[in-house]
Order: structure tokens, then C-alpha cells, then sequence
């Protein structure tokens, strides 16, 4: 395999065990990436860490990491003590338990990582352990150390491979009642939701992340091209911000009558119509949905 692995390391279950890697499943190499500058000389910066008080610059073999304890006052921690800090999970992803992946909330889930063995050695116990976990229909909770930090790491069957993807820990996920609470039930005409059924049938489709494509990134890169060309570049000011609605009904049946084909030849229906047609729409059963790949 050509990819770079970002962990090398053992998937453990019980006493089975082979060696593995993970690998990025996303990138952002393509990216358009800039550099900050001397806006009076051109000449790009750079950044150094200041000490507080002597305002020295503090050169890297004389930077270590402190602990606040009190105001002013640190504990150092040398680089060298926490590589030497070994924990199993450092060099082993031992699977725990396993669980319904339907039981993992979506919230918990964090970055996501193809898992392949990195040996021939290693192919038939990696096959054993991805096989037994998607008889089972089951997905894998285990521990791993990225970065110095030990976090959970969910696994699940991708095809030939495991896809693993960290967990965060249950004090990072915030309660959605401290930001939902202020959300009142409210009482409208059925006739809202129903117009607004139609809208969501008309506009179905099935994911392709391919049709969402960056249009800021392109937008730069126009931007780039002109300066470069010595071109005056015209800034596209875009549409009006969209404010608060004052007629709901209102905005829904005009989005309802923006939904219709354009080679229609039917006018906009009155509330009534319209309603009962996005009724009919909305109990339309969804359509087929595309072969997923085998992850389970």
C-alpha cells in the first residue's frame, strides 16, 4: 500500500492479534493554502514564542510544556517523560467489548481512519477478526493513543477492511437541553407542514458528495488567477441575506409554486389544492436507496 500510515501498531482481540495501520480517509492537500507576509516587503513571517516578561525570544531546545498549579506557577514536563508514559493502548488497539452500532449516538463519533494489515503475516488473523465482527452485525469498542492521548476508537467491517473512528469522550459532547430548552412547542395549520412536505418530496435525491463541490475554493482560485493576470477582479456581491418571515403560509406556498417544473404548463394551486396535493406527495413511499457498501 502506497498511503502513509498516521499509527502503526496491533489489533488485539482477545489472545488473536496481527499488526496494523491506520490511514487518513480524508484530505485536504487540494486546498488553496496562504502564507502570511510582510505586507510592506512581501517577505513571508514568521511566528516565535516570546517569553512573557523578559519579552526574549525563546529559542525551541529551550521551550517545555508547564502545568499551571497557581497563578504564575508551572510544573515542566519534559517531552521524554510522556513517551515514556507507556500504556497498552499505545501500541495495541485491544477491543474491549462490542456493541449495536445502532447504539452509538452520531454525536460521540470524531475522525475516521481506514485500518489494513501492514504485513502478509498479519492478513489472515486481520481477516479472521473483520469476518467475525460482521457475522456478528455487531461494531468493536476499543482504545488507542494518538497524539499522547488515549481515546476510545469505534470499528466497524469497510469492504476488505476496518474503518476505525474515534470516539469523544462522554464530557466533551455537550446536552442538547442547554441549547434546545428555549425551543417552544408551537400550534400551526396542518396546511404548513403539509406545503412544507411537498418541498422536502421535491427536492429529494440520494447522497452524492460529488455535486457539492467548494464553490469558496473555486470563487479563490478565479480571485488568484485574475490578480496573477494583473486583471481587476469584480466581486460578486450575491444575493440579499434572507430575513425573518412575516408571511409563513405565504412563503410556503410561493416555495411550493417555485418547486414545479419548469416546463409546467400548471398554475399555482389555491392553499387548499396545494395542500392536498403535497399530502398525496408527502405519503409517496421514498425512493429505492442505492447499494451501500458492505460495512457489516
Amino acid at each position: 500500500m502506497s498511503e502513509r500510515t498516521v499509527w502503526k501498531g496491533h489489533i488485539k482481540l482477545s489472545l488473536v492479534s496481527c499488526a496494523v495501520g491506520l490511514y487518513p480517509t480524508t484530505s485536504s492537500g487540494g486546498k488553496i493554502r496562504f502564507n502570511t507576509l510582510n505586507r510592506k516587503t512581501g517577505n513571508r513571517v514568521k511566528r516565535q514564542f516570546i517569553d512573557s516578561e523578559t519579552h526574549e525570544v525563546v529559542e525551541p531546545e529551550d521551550q517545555v510544556k508547564g502545568y499551571p498549579v497557581s497563578k504564575g506557577h508551572y510544573v515542566q514536563v519534559e517531552d521524554e517523560e510522556l513517551d515514556a508514559l507507556k500504556v497498552e493502548s499505545t501500541h495495541t488497539i485491544d477491543i474491549e467489548n462490542f456493541v449495536p452500532r445502532e447504539e452509538v449516538d452520531e454525536r460521540f463519533l470524531d475522525t475516521a481512519y481506514y485500518i489494513a494489515p501492514t504485513d502478509k503475516v498479519s492478513n489472515e488473523a486481520f481477516c479472521v477478526i473483520r469476518d467475525a465482527i460482521r457475522d456478528k452485525g455487531m461494531a468493536g469498542i476499543a482504545r488507542i493513543v494518538m497524539g499522547r492521548r488515549e481515546r476510545m476508537i469505534l470499528l466497524e467491517p469497510l469492504d476488505e477492511g476496518l474503518i476505525g473512528t474515534t470516539l469523544h469522550s462522554a464530557d466533551e459532547v455537550k446536552d442538547e437541553d442547554k441549547v434546545f430548552d428555549d425551543i417552544k412547542d408551537v400550534d400551526y395549520p396542518e396546511e404548513m407542514k403539509e406545503l412544507a412536505a411537498h418541498i422536502i418530496q421535491s427536492k429529494a435525491a440520494h447522497f452524492d458528495p460529488k455535486q457539492f463541490d467548494d464553490r469558496y475554493e473555486k470563487a479563490v482560485t478565479e480571485l488568484l488567477k485574475s490578480k496573477q493576470a494583473g486583471k481587476a477582479f469584480k466581486v460578486d456581491e450575491g444575493s440579499e441575506k434572507p430575513s425573518n418571515v412575516v408571511n409563513l403560509l405565504d412563503a410556503l406556498k410561493r416555495s411550493v409554486a417555485g418547486t414545479e417544473p419548469a416546463n409546467s404548463n400548471t398554475k399555482a394551486a389555491p392553499a387548499k389544492k396545494a395542500a392536498k396535493k403535497s399530502s398525496k406527495a408527502a405519503k409517496k413511499p421514498p425512493a429505492a436507496k442505492p447499494k451501500a457498501r458492505k460495512t457489516g
